[in-house]
Parts: structure tokens; sequence; C-alpha cells
């Protein structure tokens, strides 16, 4: 009969195993549905894209459950032993220390531990605790690519690249797109290396995002290279190439934190990320692991580097964020750290009638949205724990003050129950105060094309003011505010009915009913805090947006035809083919 020693160890090992074998169950079932988007694309199935795209966000948390569940049952009334947990940890590690993407199944065993021991801070003795680790320095073998020499016929090679898809090109479209796609290349290689295009490289993993499939790679010249991504859309004529991106901002853009997750079938994932970094050096790593589908682990990395930037942050402090303060959130921020923290405040400001609740629903709303690039990616995080004399005073006051709830602070640490987590942006307000001329009427149109392209992905903003959007690096106006988000197929877009009398007219009181979800578009005007110039500049660009029937026409648009497309790059990136 085995020992009580022997029958823990074999509960250890047990254990261990199970949770390797968890992680790789869900690896594989993530691997299953990102599948699907090559079948969604052949198929034109932009509804099943979209659905997919959400299964995937789920999949996480389904796992992390089903484990649970089977670690009950192996570790019965061990389960919740910590010392025991020390050697499945032990044991864990050793398994998994070889493993190319050791990082993902170290933050897998962390969601674990986390949840049964509802871990507030860290827990280094049964958590991977690595602040100071770079998840892909151990990376040494390249990703999977194709390689294609054009120095002999830049158009076979680009043929013969285009022939390798297997997406469904015919033959007439694969001939005019390579020719198009071979014209763009040199010309773009030959503007930074007298030489021309002498090679291109491409991930062999094609990735898809919403109705579009993109390959990734290098352009070669002599002494230089350019970053390259091809797009491709399957319109009603066939698939083809509609667009070659060679801008590293653009490609910035397109693993941007304002777009959806990617579906990319990658064996590997920290191999992606070694190669994806250089072509996008100064994309933070956690952002990559997340617009890869990979959202805990992005979560992981985006704590890893945040902390380890506080540990050497000497007398900087955390203090309140710029801009107008919100009337349900409470933001504060590190001025040389690009992010904001966003805690619900406990009570929020007479003129909102919303509860906790219903703010919480709003940001999962958006997390599982398609975010078109005008929405900012939210990360949520429980009991954060940071040292107390990071905080001013000031900001010390007002989490006691304003989010006592979900705030503990004592003499060393200040414990936040509950937030959510965003890359810092420039309040579009504070923008305009400090920029003019073109610069300033280029954000000014463009904040009036995130509000059309959150129409036509189905969603109205709610309040337009300027306070609410902001603006990227990139010059890009992106929407923060989710608190009055709705669906636009919920709203229903009227006019405003005329008065009866001058005396209803000049009343401060309205002269006509209002349901919930009505919305009186002639009205917007008055909530876009814009100058008199500016107000000019939108209106020359936008004046169907303070247009009742223009509104109208979206909703019925998405109502007949829920998935609609918004092009994620600037028409300067589009071919132009000699068809």
């Amino acid at each position: 009969m085995p020992s009580n020693a022997d029958r823990r160890l074999l509960q250890i090992i047990r254990a261990a195993e199970l949770i390797i074998d968890a992680f790789d169950d869900y690896n594989a079932r993530f691997s299953d549905i990102t599948r699907r988007a090559a079948r969604h694309f052949a198929r034109r199935d932009w509804q099943g894209q979209q659905r997919s795209a959400r299964e995937r966000i789920g999949l996480y948390d389904v796992c992390i459950a089903e484990t649970i569940g089977r670690l009950e049952h192996c570790l019965q009334e061990r389960l919740l032993v910590k010392a025991i947990w020390l050697d499945i940890r032990k044991h864990y590690s050793d398994r998994i220390d070889q493993a190319i993407d050791a990082e993902l199944y170290k933050t897998f065993f962390n969601t674990l531990t986390r949840r049964l021991f509802k871990t507030r801070g860290v827990q280094a003795r049964i958590e991977f605790v690595a602040l100071d680790i770079e998840p892909t320095e151990q990376i040494t073998h390249p990703i999977d690519r194709h390689i294609y020499s054009c120095r002999d016929n830049v158009m076979s090679a680009m043929q013969r690249m285009l022939s390798n898809l297997e997406l469904g090109l015919d033959t007439r479209s694969l001939v005019n797109d390579a020719a198009a796609v071979a014209d763009r290349l040199q010309r773009d290689m030959r503007a930074i290396d007298s030489a021309g295009l002498l090679s291109i490289e491409l991930l062999k993993v094609v990735f898809y995002r919403d109705r579009r499939a993109y390959l990734i790679g290098r352009a070669f010249g002599q002494d230089r290279w350019l970053a390259c991504a091809l797009a491709l859309v399957h319109a009603d004529d066939g698939v083809r190439v509609e667009a070659v991106l060679t801008e590293r901002q653009q490609i910035s853009i397109l693993f941007g934190f304002t777009y959806s997750y990617f579906q990319a079938d990658l064996a590997t994932i920290a191999d992606a990320i070694v190669f994806l970094r250089t072509l996008l050096p100064n994309k933070p790593i956690d952002e990559l692991y997340t617009v890869l589908g990979r959202v805990k682990q992005g979560k992981t990395e985006r704590y890893r580097h945040l902390f380890k930037h506080l540990t050497q942050a000497e007398s900087e402090q955390l203090i309140e964020a710029e801009g107008q303060r919100g009337m349900v959130m409470l933001v504060f921020t590190l001025p040389s750290y690009p992010l904001v923290f966003k805690l619900v405040r406990d009570h929020f400001a007479p003129g909102k009638k919303l509860g906790r609740e219903h703010v919480l629903n709003q940001y999962r709303l958006v997390f599982n949205h398609d975010r078109v690039g005008r929405l900012i990616d939210a990360q949520e995080y429980r009991h954060l724990s940071f040292e107390r004399r990071l905080f001013s005073d000031q900001l010390l006051r007002l989490l006691q003050e304003e989010c006592g709830r979900i705030v503990r602070i004592d003499d060393e640490r200040v414990i936040i129950a509950h937030c959510f987590v965003q890359r810092r942006v420039r309040p579009l307000d504070l923008y305009l105060d400090e920029v003019s001329g073109e610069q300033a009427e280029r954000v000014v149109i463009d904040y009036g094309q995130a509000i059309r392209d959150l129409a036509h992905s189905n969603l109205f903003p709610g309040d337009l003011f300027l306070k609410n959007f902001g603006v990227t690096a990139s010059l890009r106006t992106v929407f923060y505010d989710f608190d009055e988000v709705r669906r636009l197929t919920d709203c229903n877009f009227r006019r405003i009915p005329p008065a009866r009398s001058e005396e209803q007219l000049m009343s401060d009181e309205i002269w006509y009913t209002v349901d919930a979800g009505d919305a009186f578009p002639e009205q917007f005007q008055q909530f876009m805090d814009l100058s008199a110039q500016h107000r000019g500049v939108f209106a020359e660009h936008h004046s169907e947006l303070f247009d009742p029937g223009w509104w109208q026409r979206v909703k019925q648009q998405l109502l007949d035809n829920p998935s609609r497309d918004i092009r994620p790059y600037p028409e300067a990136a589009l071919l132009i083919r000699a068809d």
C-alpha cells in the first residue's frame, strides 16, 4: 500500500499534468476557432466571422472553469492547501521550462491559483512572478515564412506569391493583382533603396479580421527593408488584393489597440511576437499579444511592464488624469507611462441615472464588439496592489472619498479591487486647445469620421462631447467613454416636432415627449463643444450627422445587413490596377 507521501506526490504530479493538458486543450480549441476564419472568408460569411471572434474571446474563462472542476476531483480536500500548490508549481515549472510559449502556460497557471485563492496582490510562493524577464528572450529560431526572390522578374515572383495563398484568386485577378503589387512595392522600395525590390518574405500564416485577410512580412532592397502588409478582400467579383501597406505607421495602426483581434492560426505565439516586433519596434509587447487574441497574456505583459516601470520610478507619483472629470469614472495615470486606470465611482453625478452594473455591462459590450479603429480596448483588472508612496496626497483623498467601496488604503499599500486599464490618449478638447490651423482641422474632420465609423459598426456614442473622445499618437480620433454607448439599431432617431406656439418655442421646457432610446440629431451640434471655426469645418464635411434621415438610413442598412465593412487603412494604400 502506498504511503501518504507517495499518494501526495502522485496527486502533485497528476495536478500539474492536468493543468498542462488543460492549457493544451485550451490552445487546441483556440486554434479550432481561429481556423474557421479561412472558411468564413472563403464563404463570405461575415456574421459567422463575428460569432467566432466573440466565442474565442470567452473561451479562456470557459477553460479555466472546466479546469477548476477537474482539479477539485483530483485534489479533493487538498484543493485549497497552499503547501501542496508549492510543489505543483515546481513540477509544472520543470515540465514547461523549454516550451517556446512557456509564458502562456505560466499565465494560465496564475489565473487558476488566483481564482482558487481569490488572490489580492501577488502570492509569489504559488504564482509565477518574473517582472524582470522578457518572455521572448529565449526565442532563437525564426517563425515559418515564405521567401520570394525578385531579382530576375518581380512580376513572376508576385504571381508565385499570390498563387501560394490558396485564397481563391482567379487567374485574371491574380495577374492584375500581381502587377499592381509589383508596381507598388517597387515604387516604395526605390524611394529608400536604389537597388529596388530584391526579395520579399511573408509569414506563412494568413491573418484574418472582419472581412479581410492580411499577408504580413518584409520587402528587401540591397541595404534597406520595408515592413509590408497586403490586404485582401472577398468582394462580389471574387478575391483580390485591395491594398498594400508599407508605411510603418499604417501597419502599427492595423495592429493597434483600437481594433478587434486578429484570427491567425499560429503554431506558437512568442516567435510570432519576436517577428512582429522587428516590424513594429515601438509597439508594446502586451498590445501584440492582445491583438493576436491572447488577451490574458496581454494583461500579464501589461502588468509586468507597468510594475517593472513603477519599481524604477523614484519620485514620480500617480496623479489624476488630465481632462474634465467624468461623472462616472475616476481616472488616474502615471505621467511617464502611457496608461490610465479607470475606477467606477461609488456615487455618480446627479445627471447620470446609471448603476455600477450598467457601466460594467457597457465595457463588456465594447469588449465583444467590432471596434473598427475607433474604440479603445479596455482590460479589466482585479485586486491590483500598489505601494502607497506612488500616490499623490490629492489622489489618495479622491480615492477615499469617491471610490471607497473598491479601494483599501493602509500604511504601505493601496489595493484596488476593480478597475479598467486603457492606453492613454490626449482628450480631444485639450488637443484642440493646443493646436491650430490645418492640424486642428484634420482632427475635427476625423472626429466626425469616428462618429460615422461607430454608426456603421452599429454603435451610437450617446455623449458627443469632445471630452469623451481622444487623439492617438497617429492623430486618429477615438472614443473612450462608454457609459452611454448603445447599439444604433436600439435607437430611435427622430425629428424635433415643430412648436405649436411661440410660447412653447421660448419655454425652457421641451414641448414633445422623449422616450427611452430616442435621439434627436438636429440637437447634436449643441453637444459638440467646438469653436465657431471648427463648427464650420465639421458641418462642411459631416452635415449629414445632423439629419435624422441619415441615421435612419444607416439603421435600416444595419437591420438589413448587420455586417458592415469599414476599411482600416487610408485611400493612399489602395492598389491601382490596369484592369
